[in-house]
């Protein structure tokens, strides 16, 4: 065999080496498995309704488990999450109470101190539902996301700049289909982007 046969055959080699190892890793990505958390906060159903649609489009990515609950009740429901979707009605331009108690108890209930920063490197997304059109649901959504840059969250964005919305109001009663589907869009970015991040930490 002369020389350039020898390289011949080994560029082939090399080539199928590299297509084997692509196919290897295709592989590994599809078997990575996350868990997306979906804690939110409802009154009247609507915030609930978009926090299923959230959840349903988190499982529409291969390997994603997601869970929607009314509140992560113990710290162990946090940090078996790989993604935290957090959902809450629109009160006066801002997040509800409830939601505001539920960041608050990561300090101050579970025991997640700073220093610590135990959600550090989890994904975080945002949804609200606003009763009008303008009604503060991107600031409400803004303040969910600062809880969650200031405890080094990843923060991800679907459904619309900030996250997913709804109204609400007199004028749009309920959720329609196209608030739903931004909710649906919105929990399969967050579980893509929980996907990439679990397989590039590995």
């Amino acid at each position: 065999m002369n020389r350039r046969e020898l390289m011949k055959d080994v560029g082939i080699a090399t080539g199928a080496a590299s297509l084997l190892a692509v196919g290897a890793a295709r592989a590994q990505g599809a078997a990575v498995a996350v868990n997306v958390l979906v804690a939110y906060h409802s009154v009247t159903g609507n915030t609930e309704k978009m926090a299923q649609g959230v959840a349903e489009g988190a499982k529409e990515v291969p390997g994603a488990n997601s869970l929607s609950k009314m509140w992560a009740r113990t710290a162990d429901d946090l940090l078996a999450a790989n993604a935290l979707i957090v959902g809450s009605p629109v009160y006066y331009t801002n997040m509800a109470g409830e939601v505001k108690t539920f960041f608050d108890n990561w300090l101050l209930k579970h025991k997640f101190p700073f220093a610590e920063f135990k959600m550090r490197n989890k994904v975080g997304a945002a949804f609200v539902t606003g009763g009008a059109i303008s009604n503060g649901k991107e600031t409400a959504m803004t303040a969910i996301l600062n809880a969650m840059i200031i405890n080094q969250m990843i923060i991800v964005s679907g459904g619309g700049a900030f996250g997913a919305s709804a109204t609400t109001g007199p004028d749009s009663p309920g959720i329609d289909d196209k608030e739903l589907a931004t909710a649906r869009a919105l929990g399969k970015r967050v579980a893509e982007v929980a996907v990439i991040t679990k397989r590039g930490s590995v």
